[in-house]
């Protein structure tokens, strides 16, 4: 199992989106807090983003930005924000000599994987750097989807933002390895452990079998699975576990008993138990969507 696939499946609510925009002369477009995760590409000219806390951010010809966790921002041709407008209501200039490309991805925040969390809240990834060569095939073929109007473009763009989404995670882990997830994520043992529970949460898994199954002794994979993951191998699994329900709960349309055999647990009613204790609702009206979940705040 892949775990980062595993982990943006879970995350993502719906469909992502994504627009394509040329200016000329001043501008300054403002993106309001949203309940997911943005990006730009500047594909031509200069620009700024303007975080709604800390320093502008100097944007180059095919530079890319992460907003991972939806928060306020401006893109702009300085470095402020005065006179901002929505995005919305930007005009699109076929003479423009700055042209940018938009987009957002809608992720559950009662589901967010720490993996996600744990990033800045703005990942710049400037193409200066040379580095990252999928990302930049994966720019040049959304950009060019964006512009036509050739069949399947609406299949094609959506694939895209979904490699998008992973290329850019992968960049930011591949520029941070050695801290904290992306960490993990290349720790042998530790990325044996995550890859075992993302593959079969159903198991009756014990710590014994989890280190057996990676090669090394009890003590050894819960410190360090603890100290790169923020949590003991039981308690994420415990948490995946109620991560994965609530996803299938939300998205699929699988019957309560279905859901709780797939994670793990022997009966409905045991299932039922575990998930109003961490989300502080029961499945059925989660699934209904009628209330605002409220995870147990001692997961990540």
């Amino acid at each position: 199992m892949d775990v980062l696939s595993d982990v943006i499946t879970a995350m993502r609510a719906g469909r992502p989106a994504a627009s394509r925009a040329r200016v000329s002369g001043p501008w300054c477009f403002r993106f309001d807090r949203y309940d997911g995760a943005g990006f730009h590409v500047l594909l031509r000219g200069t620009g700024w983003l303007v975080p709604e806390h800390g320093a502008p951010v100097p944007l180059d010809a095919g530079d890319v930005v992460l907003v991972p966790h939806g928060s306020a921002h401006v893109l702009s041709d300085s470095p402020g924000d005065r006179g901002a407008v929505p995005f919305d209501a930007a005009v699109d200039d076929p003479e423009g000599r700055t042209e940018f490309l938009c987009g957002k991805y809608r992720i559950d925040r009662g589901r967010t994987h720490p993996l996600l969390t744990e990033l800045p809240d703005v990942v710049h990834l400037p193409r200066r750097l040379g580095r990252h060569p999928d990302l930049r095939a994966a720019v040049d073929l959304l950009a060019g989807e964006t512009t036509g109007d050739r069949p399947g473009r609406d299949c094609v763009i959506s694939g895209l933002l979904d490699l998008l989404l992973v290329y850019m995670m992968r960049a930011w882990f591949d520029e941070h390895p050695g801290t904290g997830w992306p960490r993990a994520l290349h720790d042998s043992e530790v990325a044996a452990a995550l890859r075992a529970l993302h593959s079969d949460p159903a198991a009756p898994w014990r710590l014994e079998d989890l280190a057996a199954h990676v090669g090394v002794s009890r003590a050894t994979l819960a410190r360090r699975f603890t100290a790169l993951t923020g949590q003991p191998p039981m308690a994420y699994l415990t948490w995946w576990r109620m991560i994965t329900a609530a996803h299938l709960l939300r998205e699929s349309d699988r019957p309560l008993p279905a859901i709780a055999r797939q994670v793990g647990y022997g009966s409905p009613f045991a299932f039922a138990h575990a998930f109003k204790r961490h989300f502080g609702l029961p499945p059925g009206r989660y699934r209904a969507g009628t209330d605002t979940p409220q995870p147990d705040t001692a997961t990540p």
